[in-house]
């Protein structure tokens, strides 16, 4: 009987709707995450550190996936891919959040940013490869496709080349709806203020009031949750008091 019930759970799974995350082993990424699969979504947790991401599979417990996953690599994404669908045989949404940012200037420093490489690898490309992967999957259930941008998205930012990266993203997802039109497939841009999490590494923080990460992941399950015939485009999410 024991055998018999683990078979039951592992097919009600297979069944479910899948919700693939990129850089979700913390901040917006683990909390959107923990919310989903409270919802009744299987998550696919992706992203480098296999610790982490082991650490809040445990946390979420049977709806959770863990994939280790470097979103730069197109091979490291393409198994991301042949695993989920190995698992669970579809994708319903997938939300293309991995990245980071670095705050060197482009005048007054004297090294050679090494940081902006990956930084580009990561926030733009990574983010076309999520898309050029999951896309043709997502066709198949008429699914969702999220992708974090920012506010600096949409301003000029002492941040400097991160912001340029974000203007990228905008650009993306703008892209990409337009591609789909006819699809069925809804696309929304996620654009956070300042929000508190491990994301800023060594880099100060605004001086500002700061989103917790739960409040962008609501966000998240807002557009997620709208009727089919329903496109939220963009969510841009400031903490009350932020500026810019």
């Amino acid at each position: 009987m024991a055998t018999e019930a683990i078979l039951n759970r592992h097919a009600s799974m297979k069944t479910g709707k899948v919700f693939l995350i990129t850089g979700a082993s913390t901040g917006i990424g683990a909390a959107t995450a923990k919310m989903a699969a409270a919802e009744g979504w299987n998550v696919v947790l992706a992203a480098r550190s296999t610790a982490r991401l082991k650490t809040l599979g445990n946390e979420i417990g049977d709806r959770a996936f863990a994939v280790t996953c470097d979103v730069s690599d197109w091979a490291s994404q393409e198994r991301m891919i042949q695993l989920t669908l190995e698992r669970y045989g579809r994708l319903d949404a997938v939300f293309a959040n991995a990245g980071f940012s670095r705050g060197s200037p482009f005048y007054g420093g004297t090294d050679k940013p090494d940081e902006w490489k990956d930084m580009v690898l990561t926030n733009v490309y990574g983010a076309a490869a999520t898309a050029r992967l999951t896309l043709p999957e997502l066709v198949k259930t008429r699914g969702h496709f999220l992708i974090t941008g920012s506010v600096v998205g949409h301003i000029t930012s002492i941040r400097n080349l991160y912001s340029a990266t974000k203007w990228a993203v905008t650009g993306i997802a703008q892209a990409v709806r337009n591609e789909m039109v006819g699809t069925g497939i809804r696309v929304t841009l996620i654009e956070p203020g300042v929000v508190d999490t491990p994301f800023w590494g060594p880099v100060p923080k605004p001086g500002t009031p700061e989103l917790k990460p739960e409040d962008v992941a609501a966000g998240v399950m807002y557009t997620l949750n709208q009727p089919e015939h329903v496109d939220v485009n963009q969510v841009l999410i400031r903490p009350t008091g932020q500026p810019h």
